[in-house]
């Protein structure tokens, strides 16, 4: 805004309108950056030894600089879609995003139940074990009840419900209120039919624990 910026101030933005970009550091390593995101895309090269390379947080090296002042742009236009007061859109989807991304982490701590999802024990080997096993567990969870929740959508609509798709749209596969995480579980190797789900349950039934409806975890 550099009309605001002649006038001496920003009005309202004043507060986080604290820097400037420079400009000239990014197009004078542009070429540079680009090499370094298409050897990070291509993964040539690991994000943590970008990291190194850039130097240390507090004197990173020209390269560096560069990528510190190319954010501050991203920053930049994030603030002004925040504080936006004609158009709450980019607001109404930040907050939607935060709303799924807590969902993820709450079922990822209740499958992780052990100290509220927590690891405590001083690192060793096979700790990123531990974590991919959860990310596997987690994933599985979300594809079951995604194929659950397709299955209750279609068998309501060829019942002749009104489904509306924005009302689809709204549905969530990490709502997991129905996920007992506590119990033994039996893992054993099987080749499931194709396509075959359980039997949906009657919503007008009498609810039945798994120990009564011989359910099988």
């Amino acid at each position: 805004m550099p009309g605001a910026e002649a006038a001496g101030g920003y009005g309202p933005l004043e507060e986080i309108a604290r820097n400037k970009v420079n400009v000239k550091k990014v197009i004078t390593h542009w070429p540079d950056m680009l090499r370094v995101a298409g050897s990070l895309v291509t993964n040539q090269v690991r994000a943590y030894d970008l990291l190194r390379m850039f130097g240390s947080e507090d004197r990173p090296n020209p390269l560096g600089a560069a990528f510190i002042e190319y954010g501050r742009i991203a920053k930049t236009l994030h603030l002004l879609a925040v504080v936006d007061p004609m158009d709450d859109t980019y607001r109404r989807q930040m907050h939607k995003q935060l709303t799924v991304q807590e969902s993820r982490h709450k079922l990822a701590r209740d499958i992780c139940h052990g100290k509220k999802g927590t690891i405590h024990q001083a690192y060793r080997d096979g700790m990123e074990d531990q974590l991919g096993a959860l990310g596997l567990v987690l994933n599985a969870v979300v594809l079951w009840t995604t194929r659950y929740i397709d299955a209750a959508v279609a068998q309501l609509r060829a019942e002749g419900h009104d489904i509306k798709d924005e009302d689809v749209a709204r549905l969530s596969p990490l709502k997991h209120k129905d996920l007992n995480c506590l119990g033994r579980y039996n893992f054993r190797a099987s080749t499931p039919s194709a396509g075959a789900l359980r039997p949906l349950r009657d919503p007008d039934a009498v609810d039945l624990d798994d120990d009564d409806d011989g359910a099988e975890d």
